[in-house]
């Protein structure tokens, strides 16, 4: 049985849920997400919590469902209320980031500035060399981080590029003459 799964949601005040068959739907002060739910997994409310509960816990599939379902609700439940960011930091000479609108300008050390398009619902803020993703989805919020992060990622010999607030990257010693 999954540990995670088992434990209740508690669903905080000013925020709304709504239960149907094939989802959960979350409103709160931040937005609307909604999740899936998955074959043979059951949401309930009673109160101001939420259990999720699994019908048949004999199969794999279902019982790796059984947590996935109930972190997906509590994860909505937290970005309508606070939000997710991510922190990215530049290291490099001349790495440079600005933020107009709904667009991220960077300058990475290429011959020509990347522009990245950030998505509906994904704000980001730059201070100084530090860029904060931040967004009431949890998975956008991410996938928003590594794909700005691909764009250099950190190389292992001077440790330049963009790299996540606190990462820690291996370093390699150089060619010896």
């Amino acid at each position: 049985m999954s540990r995670v799964g088992k434990e209740p949601i508690t669903i905080p005040a000013g925020v709304e849920v709504r239960l149907s068959d094939d989802s959960v739907t979350v409103k709160g002060a931040k937005g609307e997400l909604s999740s899936p739910l998955f074959a043979d997994i059951t949401v309930e409310q009673d109160g101001n919590t939420l259990t999720v509960s699994c019908a048949d816990l004999d199969t794999k599939k279902t019982k790796s469902f059984y947590g996935l379902a109930r972190m997906l609700i509590a994860n909505n439940i937290t970005g309508v209320t606070t939000g997710f960011e991510k922190k990215l930091e530049l290291r490099g000479v001349g790495y440079r980031a600005q933020a107009q609108g709904s667009t991220l300008n960077l300058s990475l050390g290429f011959s020509h500035p990347v522009v990245y398009a950030l998505p509906d619902g994904v704000a980001a803020a730059v201070e100084g060399s530090i860029i904060t993703v931040s967004g009431i989805d949890k998975q956008q919020v991410g996938q928003v981080a590594a794909e700005i992060r691909a764009y250099r990622p950190p190389e292992p010999y001077k440790g330049k590029g963009v790299r996540y607030v606190g990462e820690y990257v291996p370093m390699k010693e150089g060619k010896k003459a």
